[in-house]
């Protein structure tokens, strides 16, 4: 296995297997009924939950809930002005959209939440680098505040939620030595120059909700997947830290 000496650091300072400085600010939307602004380096994700009270017409009947999400990148998120996205209008956007959907509604009971609707919305503020990653990191905050004040409100009966989950991304960076390295977190500037990086959501039971990967420049072997993935559950038991101390009195973080 490949192992970096600890004397590796990378363009922004940090080791291979080092998050970005991570920032998780709960409730900032006065409306939403729960709300995260969450901070991966210069990466900036505002997170909303709302809540409807009924479910989608195709769950009506069946005594389930369901939990959605959509992501879009604001005008000036990034270093030019970009065109308004819309989720429905494919691509990148609604491939994102779909992936936080999936991310969180695996951490969701639906039964418990009975026939009503969470929508999670992530608007980039400012992108460098990860931020599917991100969107899905704060935006199970923003359901998990959302679940407490539904349930303290009656809305709900029980805590609908099972596990915590994360994510984040990993890439193979080529060192001096022609070395394949795996690095954690990946800015834009490494996102931009690696051919390989992944994208992991994970849970705190180190369970794998999803797995994007792909070598644009090359391949890469089993072992280097098994390093990327090795390096993914380090990062993410980082992030349910950060998660644990805005949600851990609603809903602990198991030990161990």
């Amino acid at each position: 296995m490949t192992n970096p000496s600890q004397s590796f650091v990378r363009a922004d300072k940090r080791l291979h297997n080092q998050l970005r400085h991570i920032k998780i600010t709960p409730s900032v939307s006065d409306y939403a009924e729960g709300s995260a602004l969450v901070e991966f380096g210069n990466t900036r994700v505002l997170c909303t939950a709302t809540y409807e009270a009924k479910a989608p017409q195709w769950l009506v009947g069946t005594g389930s809930g369901w939990v959605t999400a959509e992501y879009g990148m604001l005008p000036r998120s990034t270093h030019t002005r970009m065109k308004r996205e819309k989720t429905a209008s494919g691509g990148r956007t609604q491939e994102i959209s779909r992936l936080v959907g999936r991310s969180l509604r695996s951490c969701v009971d639906l039964k418990l939440l009975g026939e009503k609707q969470i929508i999670i919305d992530c608007d980039v503020i400012n992108a460098d680098g990860g931020t599917r990653t991100a969107a899905v990191t704060g935006g199970f905050v923003a359901l998990a505040l959302a679940c407490k004040k539904l349930q303290a409100l009656g809305e709900i009966k029980a805590n609908p939620l099972k596990h915590y989950v994360a994510a984040i991304s990993v890439g193979l960076f080529e060192d001096t030595n022609s070395t394949l390295i795996p690095i954690l977190d990946l800015n834009y500037d490494e996102d931009s120059e690696i051919g390989t990086d992944m994208n992991f959501v994970m849970t705190n039971k180190n369970d794998f909700v999803e797995v994007q990967g792909t070598a644009e420049e090359g391949t890469f072997s089993r072992q280097q997947l098994f390093e990327m993935m090795t390096i993914a559950e380090h990062g993410c038991k980082e992030l349910f830290q950060y998660q644990q101390k805005i949600v851990g009195e609603y809903f602990a973080l198991p030990q161990g």
